[in-house]
């Protein structure tokens, strides 16, 4: 839910998904179109369909535990290098280091003074990693980047500022378009990810007909909520039984 998504639009969605499911067993055992339902107001949803894949291989692979090596993490659905990192570091104590966007502020600024690609930025937070308390690092790390090194940092209230070399040695911003481990993203409004949204969105509440569909969202183009409906049903995020259109698995 945190990929590329803010904190304060995930605690409420996450508090919910696990009071529903507090097992993979018990997400792997639901229809995605339950699943589906409890993302409503996260984006992204080809996320909640790979969450429901790993759970199914986390029940039938693993017994229903989440595995603890990054070989068999990576090996998940939807699960790249920052989530498995993530996952056996906070879960496992496994010492290895994460990197995302925060982090990677962070490094560009505060320690190298320089735009990183993603080669470089691993190698050097995996060289700053400590021995022990690995986990509390990571942590830290995370915090720093998203409370204070910001997109537009907060250098007069950082608590690591005096040893910023950033800070100490001035110049300009290192950290866009640093680490390499994330995109921008286009804007959200009039885009097809909006309007994907707004036709999960409907088809969240119950089934429509594609007639009905065109009606509800009037203001989209007949041809582009083709191609978007088109789209999720390729996705595997929405089916069409008979005249109507739903959520895969309805």
């Amino acid at each position: 839910m945190l990929q590329q998504t803010q904190v304060s639009r995930v605690v409420e969605p996450w508090e919910k998904f696990l009071k529903a499911f507090p097992t993979p067993t018990k997400c792997a055992d639901a229809s995605l179109a339950d699943v589906l339902k409890l993302w409503g107001g996260l984006g992204f949803s080809r996320r909640a369909k790979a969450l429901h894949e790993t759970s199914k291989m986390i029940r039938d692979l693993h017994k229903g535990k989440v595995p603890s090596t990054l070989e068999e993490l990576r090996s998940l659905k939807g699960v790249g290098e920052y989530t498995a990192n993530a996952v056996a570091s906070f879960a496992f104590g496994v010492p290895v280091a994460i990197l995302d966007t925060n982090v990677g502020r962070i490094l560009s600024r505060g320690v190298a003074n320089k735009t990183l690609n993603q080669n470089e930025a691993r190698a050097l937070v995996s060289e700053l990693l400590p021995k022990t308390q690995t986990a509390q690092f990571n942590q830290a790390m995370l915090d720093l980047g998203a409370q204070f090194c910001k997109s537009k940092p907060l250098c007069d209230q950082c608590p690591v500022a005096r040893s910023c070399a950033w800070k100490l040695n001035g110049g300009s911003d290192p950290a866009i378009k640093s680490a390499g481990v994330s995109k921008p993203q286009s804007a959200f409004k009039g885009s097809d990810r909006q309007v994907r949204g707004q036709v999960l969105a409907q088809l969240r509440v119950a089934p429509v007909s594609m007639t009905k569909l065109k009606s509800l969202l009037s203001e989209v183009e007949p041809v582009r909520l083709q191609s978007v409906v088109d789209g999720l049903v390729h996705d595997g995020l929405i089916e069409q039984r008979g005249r109507m259109m739903q959520l895969h698995g309805e």
